[in-house]
């Protein structure tokens, strides 16, 4: 029996993944929000969704859903919203007696999961997370070999992430560190999310360089240590890559060795609605790492370089 959705922030830029895996999991996608009216990627994947600009207006239709027969309620509400306001909107999706399935990062703090857990056990509705790398086929492949060596064996992680962006970044919700989290979060916490699956839990956290555009740091983590870097500067792309007129540059190596995962990303998103939709999928608990990791670089104090730097700071 296909459910039915809704979905905040629809007008953002991964809502057509969403979209995308609504659709191709033969569900429908019933009401959809978003202050900015430019949703016509809306056609492309649904016809008839109810469409909002005012929240107030969203929240009172799917509360009328909610009272009519269970076949026309809102079972999931996926949520694209600004990541400042994930917290609140999947409060809502369990308000209203929908499961939630929230886009990175779930929620800016660790102790926001604490508050979610006690809402989920109340409402006996499920949080659920988009971690997809977890699911690309090459880096599940890469996690079974590692998981096999020897627990003591540490490798040398380099992981670099450049994705140049305007200064329309930093004027938007985005580039303000109270909604967005900062880099370390928005653009990252994928990233930190993939490593401490790979390679275990943090032992150390060191921030060596941190600002508005680009930050850095080292980690230790149980089987690994890492030097990253990420930053929305294209002055820090390689010169092959900004001379190729590319924006974006991602690159983890271990032990040296480039690991290849640039393919396999069609299909994610609708790979983790599939695991939700039949009762698996990634939880609260899933992402409590990743989030706790994000906030604790985003306090850090910036302590400069040293040996354990990435060598794109020694440039």
């Amino acid at each position: 029996m296909s459910k039915n959705f809704a979905i905040t922030g629809v007008g953002g830029y991964v809502a057509p993944r969403h979209l995308k895996a609504i659709r191709d999991t033969g569900n429908r996608l019933v009401a959809a929000v978003d202050p900015n009216d430019s949703v016509g990627v809306l056609d492309r994947y649904f016809r008839n969704v109810e469409f909002f600009t005012e929240f107030e207006r969203f929240d009172r239709h799917i509360e009328k859903l909610r009272r009519l027969e269970p076949e026309e309620r809102i079972h999931y509400v996926s949520i694209c919203s600004p990541n400042y306001l994930h917290d609140a909107h999947v409060r809502f999706a369990l308000r209203v007696g929908a499961d939630a399935i929230c886009e990175k990062p779930l929620v800016l703090n660790p102790w926001n999961i604490d508050a979610l857990a006690e809402l989920e056990q109340e409402s006996g509705r499920r949080i659920n997370t988009i971690l997809q790398l977890r699911v690309h086929p090459s880096l599940v492949a890469l996690r079974e070999k590692l998981l096999k060596e020897p627990a003591e064996d540490k490798h040398e992680v380099v992981l670099t992430y450049i994705t140049g962006r305007g200064n329309w970044y930093l004027v938007s919700w985005k580039g303000h560190v109270d909604r967005s989290g900062g880099l370390a979060t928005n653009i990252g916490i994928h990233f930190f999310d993939l490593l401490i699956w790979l390679f275990g839990p943090v032992e150390a956290n060191r921030v060596h360089h941190a600002d508005s555009r680009t930050t850095a740091g080292y980690l230790e983590l149980e089987r690994a240590r890492v030097k990253w870097f990420m930053s929305i500067d294209r002055d820090c792309l390689p010169p092959e890559v900004s001379d190729a007129d590319q924006t974006t540059y991602r690159s983890i190596t271990i032990d040296g060795e480039e690991i290849e995962f640039s393919g396999g990303f069609t299909d994610l998103h609708t790979e983790v609605y599939r695991r939700v939709l039949s009762g698996g999928g990634f939880g609260l608990e899933d992402v409590r790492p990743s989030v706790s990791l994000a906030h604790d670089i985003r306090e850090a104090t910036v302590k400069g370089t040293g040996p354990s730097a990435h060598p794109f700071l020694k440039k």
